[in-house]
């Protein structure tokens, strides 16, 4: 079971991981905002995190001989989350601090652009203005950043977890 966690939980990570390094000249050029690449960084989480369905069927068709409970599927699904989600949250600290400089800055503007659009007078334009510049100072605090940024990753392993979890107790689903 542990190879198949670190090793299912690894690769997902790594996919991650990685599209923080690949989508970079996007953002420089414009090609990706911030909320396009909201959009980016969840279809590449579910991608990723399907390796949680594969990991855990690998595990109920070469060590359960094809059966497993869904407290099992679970116990393997949510294991291999947490590689992932620490491997995701460990590259977004590397990318932060190199290729993606001046992020809190960026995502600072474009909050406060949104917030003058929708605002419906300047109390609350000032108002959001304070508040952004809150958040982005409680950002650059790394003991902050890094549980921020689990929780980005993790609620989705979750939930992939629980409908693969869900899917594969049934001994019809994908037989070895």
């Amino acid at each position: 079971m542990k190879k198949i966690i670190w090793v299912y939980g690894t690769i997902a990570g790594c996919i991650m991981g990685a599209m923080f390094f690949i989508t970079v000249p996007f953002w420089r050029n414009g090609t990706l905002n911030m909320e396009s690449g909201m959009w980016v960084g969840y279809t590449t989480m579910i991608i990723a995190l399907s390796l949680v369905f594969f990991g855990t069927k690998s595990y109920r068709d070469h060590q359960q001989n094809g059966t497993i409970t869904f407290g099992r599927a679970f116990k393997v699904g949510i294991l291999i989350t947490v590689v992932a989600s620490l491997l995701y949250a460990l590259s977004w600290e590397v990318a932060y601090h190199t290729v993606s400089k001046g992020f809190s800055e960026e995502m600072t503007k474009s909050y406060v652009a949104k917030m003058k659009e929708e605002a419906k007078n300047e109390a609350e334009v000032q108002a959001a203005v304070a508040k952004a510049e809150e958040n982005k100072a409680m950002y650059e605090n790394p003991l902050i950043r890094f549980p921020m940024t689990l929780m980005e990753v993790f609620p989705v392993g979750l939930l992939v977890t629980l409908i693969s979890s869900g899917l594969l107790r049934k001994k019809e689903v994908l037989p070895a």
